[in-house]
């Protein structure tokens, strides 16, 4: 494939490291050189801090992190302002019998949901790292990309229009996997800009990789590091609509890339595994692979998120065991 000298939309990161030469051949020569990914050895460091054990104490601390991460979700087609509501009353108040139990960071829905959500959040709606719930809405044509870029740009600021505090874009990973790393790059410039709010702040860009259709670890790579240049706040594994979604190897190589831009660059990225983390136990995993690749400083809501649904039932149910030696029974907890 011939590479081309095209210059691609500004996007003060690029500059930054690759220089005033912005086109698609030094955007590839970037991408391409960055080293590749020994598979062997990333899956037994994953495996390695998947077996690690923690005290009790460290446990409870852990369960409550993990709520305190966690972008509540409901994404589907038959979502009401109802079911919303539900939601964001469960993400205010997890478990009533206890009121020491943390909120979570976010409840995560489609656009056209966000003034549900946020009318039901009334004075909590706002930044997580202070108690409060921010709201997420997914956009760009979620989850298939499949549209036009100005579909997806009308679809962002709709969203950002409607209040949402984070926009969950998708790339497509159709135009990444035929090697067409400008298209990629300009859109995730262009729904960045489309993520200002009227008051000049942005909403923050969490830019999902749908990692299990990039087939590899060296594409999950570079589709991080072309997600990071184009201005992502986070880089997020996937929509949770395909196999495999978040898997901790993935997620070690995007924890591994966070840390590396952070060392180059001395801002720091957050990552977002979504999709197929359903107990406690594999998301106490997660917290420890955090903790020991990227660093404890990354274990806060704007630089870690769950995107989940279930998560946070078992997650409430260990607590319990914890806190009266026994596990509650099922209606404990409410059913998603």
């Amino acid at each position: 494939m011939t590479m081309q000298h095209t210059a691609l939309a500004p996007a003060e990161r690029a500059v930054r490291v690759l220089g005033g030469d912005l086109t698609e051949r030094s955007l590839r020569l970037h991408l391409e050189g960055l080293s590749g990914v020994d598979a062997v050895g990333l899956e037994q460091r994953a495996a390695g801090l998947g077996t690690r054990s923690i005290k009790t104490s460290s446990k409870a601390w852990a369960l409550d992190t993990i709520i305190k991460l966690t972008d509540l979700t409901t994404l589907e087609g038959a979502d009401t302002p109802g079911k919303v509501r539900s939601l964001v009353a469960k993400g205010l108040n997890p478990d009533p019998s206890d009121p020491s139990t943390p909120r979570v960071a976010a409840v995560c829905v489609y656009g056209d949901m966000v003034p549900a959500a946020i009318d039901a959040l009334g004075a909590a709606h706002g930044d997580p790292d202070a108690g409060l719930v921010s709201v997420a809405a997914v956009a760009t044509a979620f989850p298939s990309g499949r549209a036009s870029l100005p579909v997806k740009l009308a679809d962002t600021r709709d969203a950002v229009a409607n209040g949402a505090d984070d926009i969950d874009m998708v790339i497509d990973r159709g135009a990444f996997l035929a090697g067409d790393y400008g298209t990629v790059f300009e859109q995730i410039v262009a729904v960045k800009e489309a993520c200002r709010r009227d008051d000049g702040g942005f909403a923050h860009l969490k830019v999902i990789l749908e990692t299990g259709e990039l087939t590899t670890y060296d594409n999950v790579r570079r589709a991080s590091w072309l997600a990071i240049l184009a201005g992502a706040d986070f880089i997020k594994t996937s929509t949770g609509k395909v196999t495999p979604a978040a898997t901790l190897p993935v997620t070690l190589l995007m924890l591994e890339v966070v840390r590396d831009w952070y060392r180059l660059t001395g801002e720091r990225i957050g990552v977002k595994p979504a999709g197929g983390i359903r107990s406690s136990k594999d998301a106490i995993k997660y917290v420890v692979t955090v903790a020991e690749t990227a660093g404890e400083q990354w274990l806060q809501p704007h630089l870690f998120r769950f995107g989940a649904s279930s998560l946070l039932n078992d997650v409430l149910l260990q607590r319990q065991k914890i806190s009266t030696g026994h596990y509650s029974g099922p209606d404990y907890v409410t059913i998603d």
